[in-house]
């Protein structure tokens, strides 16, 4: 036990001897809780050992089966079969792991979680449940049968009156014969000892085989993962490109609005609207990203709506201005028609990456921007006809990025190709022709022939 060792290496620097006496109970200590395990299995094979009696003794025509060695063994025989078929239902693994990870010091990354749904799972963990009530039942028996015959043993030599009683010790009654009837029950004691601990470590070690994950659970755990990391990662790109993108811009408006505080009263009233408004919808964003974050339901009553490259463009252009920044656009709906007729979740990637473009031009670069949007329809090799949302930005590069790629931040046009990439679209960002430019490209789906 990790646990154990680091306490003992902690400690020897005091008393050594109670680390050693630390140390030397946790074998005994772990024994003794896979005992409890057995006998927790020996208690559950109880019910089908007396169905199994009854089966027995109506077969054999004998009411009392316990009176006959061959009809117990036969009963106990017929209990487990009767065990296996119950070990197919699902929660018979899920209550299993949690016994064996309580009792049986097998670390639960070891063991399988949830019920069992595959028939390849169920018999194994069928195969589990009849191991553990058959050997469990074993050391059961033992358990209860072999302390007072060893304890009888033990005394026989004191107790002159159990030489006389009719328990089968007669050979003990005479001689020195008496006199080795302890070590015999010591015998029996340490033998029921060596017997329980081996079948305890026998399970302990089986468990992991029969109770741990079988590739379609790892294939589900891995799935459930891969699930729960894009949703963090879509909640950090929204997160980052809302509220970065906002941050950006206030702090642009304030500083340009604090230069031509006293000369232009206007452009600062301007400048502070622009802040307001900002600040206003990234308050709704935000609180749309944490709904989605704390309940799952980006559609709850009252959550701000995403927005879109056909609803929200012009704002998000006249924020960027407001900073000081200036941004010349060039649209081009093309044959598709107006932006009213984009996908709605094309209208909406291609909202946030612009954001990110503007983002990145208001941080990193100097000087104007120029963006392009295109809608474009071309015909492939077949005759079909393929739509397609271009977005260029450029803008020339800051003093301190140069003409080679740019080493701060970086998690923004990382989201921006993983927004194209879920549609099926790419992102390529970097120097072109002495500016820096980002072009995504976004499908829109098939057309007609």
């Amino acid at each position: 036990m990790p646990g154990g060792k680091g306490m003992a290496t902690r400690t020897s620097t005091g008393t050594g001897t109670g680390t050693g006496a630390r140390a030397g109970r946790v074998p005994w200590a772990r024994a003794g809780l896979r005992w409890v395990h057995l006998i927790l299995g020996g208690a559950l094979l109880m019910p089908y050992f007396l169905l199994a009696q009854v089966v027995v003794g109506v077969w054999s025509g004998r009411g009392n089966v316990f009176g006959s060695t061959v009809l117990t063994f036969a009963s106990y025989g017929l209990s487990l079969p009767l065990a296996a078929v119950t070990g197919v239902f699902g929660l018979v693994r899920p209550m299993s792991a949690g016994a064996v990870r309580a009792l049986c010091g097998v670390p639960g990354e070891r063991l399988a979680e949830g019920p069992a749904r595959s028939w390849a799972a169920r018999g194994r963990s069928s195969a589990w449940w009849t191991l553990h009530l058959g050997v469990g039942a074993v050391i059961s028996g033992m358990s209860l049968a072999v302390p007072p015959m060893a304890v009888v043993l033990i005394v026989l030599p004191f107790v002159s009156g159990l030489r006389r009683t009719p328990l089968g010790l007669g050979w003990f009654g005479t001689g020195a014969a008496p006199y080795l009837a302890p070590l015999l029950g010591i015998g029996l004691l340490g033998g029921l000892v060596l017997c329980a601990a081996g079948a305890g470590a026998l399970l302990a070690r089986t468990a992991p085989v029969l109770l741990g994950p079988t590739g379609a659970d790892r294939l589900a755990a891995a799935e459930e993962r891969a699930a729960e990391l894009a949703v963090r990662n879509r909640l950090a790109r929204e997160l980052h490109d809302a509220v970065g993108h906002a941050l950006s811009a206030v702090t642009l408006q304030a500083v340009a609005a604090r230069r031509v505080l006293d000369s232009d009263p206007a452009f600062v009233r301007e400048a502070l609207a622009a802040i307001e408004d900002t600040t206003r919808r990234t308050v709704g964003e935000l609180d749309a990203v944490l709904g989605l974050l704390r309940d799952g339901d980006p559609a709850r009553p009252g959550a701000a709506p995403a927005p879109t490259l056909a609803a929200d463009l012009d704002g998000l252009l006249a924020r960027t201005r407001a900073a000081g920044s200036t941004v010349t656009v060039h649209l081009e709906p093309g044959p598709a028609g107006n932006w009213d007729r984009l996908p709605a979740i094309a209208s909406r990637e291609a909202y946030r990456i612009v954001q990110e473009g503007l983002s990145n031009a208001l941080r990193h670069g100097t000087g104007p921007v120029e963006l392009w949007i295109a809608v474009r329809d071309e015909k492939d090799g077949t005759g079909s006809t393929d739509r397609e949302l271009e977005i260029t930005m450029t803008n020339p590069p800051g003093p301190a990025a140069g003409h080679g790629p740019r080493t701060t931040g970086g998690r923004g046009l990382q989201g921006a190709a993983e927004r194209a990439t879920l549609l099926g679209g790419r992102v390529e960002a970097g120097p072109h022709r002495g500016l820096w430019r980002l072009r995504a490209v976004l499908p829109l789906g098939g057309g007609s022939r």
